[in-house]
């Protein structure tokens, strides 16, 4: 394994990448992001430990989502068991790992949301849990702080470039969690650049689809449910698009490894359009 620094050009180059991976198997991407909420939303829904499950989950389904990459440019097919890649395929010390990391993340999103709480008194985290203010929508957005929500991303950033890249160098490359986090931002931040413009553009491009359509719905004198059937499926559209660049960003900071970490071919140039 070994970290590459690229310029802040790169941060394009994954954002191509990513609908380029897309854009091969929609379909199977698609599958696979609708099981994985469909799941999360079952064991959410477990008394107790319910909303505590899909944190403690993610880093392994991450590492599920970036083998259902590998398999695609690989040319095999992708089915949604392949979210629980990380949890069956690397043996019983890598499904360890991926637990420590989850349980290490739990404990880094309650410190963002204690934070954003001494903002709040805790009304985003509430809203998160599914259990914040009700009422007319003017009610609730007064209570909504955008102070907190600043102070939530903010505290978030530092915890999203731990785990960027650690889940996956935990299974794939066997490094212990506490290393793989360190690596992990240690990658984020030597590419801080690339990582800047590849965020700007997926933030663009959301910001774009969301305003764009919804001024499109006005025009057009829609209801609002119809509105809403609108921008669900092209939110669902950029998201999974969205994750499968995360394959890019990896391929892109620690290069390719072996056969079996295959790279993107040919996803940059001017031919893939």
């Amino acid at each position: 394994m070994q970290l590459i620094e690229v310029p802040a050009k790169a941060g394009y180059v994954w954002f191509r990448q990513g609908i380029w991976l897309f854009r091969r198997n929609p379909l199977a991407f698609l599958t696979v992001f609708f099981a994985y909420l469909f799941v999360m939303t079952l064991i959410s829904r477990i008394p107790l430990i319910g909303p505590l499950l899909p944190l403690l989950l993610i880093p392994g389904v991450a590492v599920g989502f970036m083998a259902a990459c590998r398999n695609t440019i690989a040319g095999k097919p992708v089915w949604p068991i392949v979210l629980v890649d990380g949890f069956r395929s690397y043996g019983s010390v890598v499904s360890r790992r991926l637990l420590v990391l989850g349980a290490l993340y739990i404990v880094a999103m309650a410190a963002i949301f204690a934070l954003s709480a001494l903002v709040d008194g805790g009304i985003l985290l509430s809203m998160m849990l599914g259990s914040g203010p009700t009422g007319d929508p003017e009610t609730v957005a007064a209570s909504f702080s955008p102070l907190a929500v600043l102070v939530a991303m903010a505290a978030y950033l530092p915890v999203a470039m731990l785990f960027w890249f650690a889940p996956i160098l935990v299974a794939w490359h066997d490094v212990p969690p506490a290393k793989a986090l360190f690596f992990s931002f240690v990658g984020c931040w030597r590419n801080r650049g690339a990582f800047v413009f590849y965020g700007v553009l997926w933030i663009a491009i959301a910001i774009a689809v969301s305003f764009g359509l919804t001024a499109l719905m006005q025009a057009l004198g829609v209801s609002q449910e119809v509105a809403l059937a609108v921008l669900m499926p092209a939110s669902i559209l950029v998201t999974t698009a969205l994750y499968c660049s995360f394959y890019a960003t990896y391929r892109g900071c620690f290069g390719v490894q072996s056969p079996d970490t295959p790279d993107i071919p040919d996803a940059s140039g001017p031919k893939d359009t």
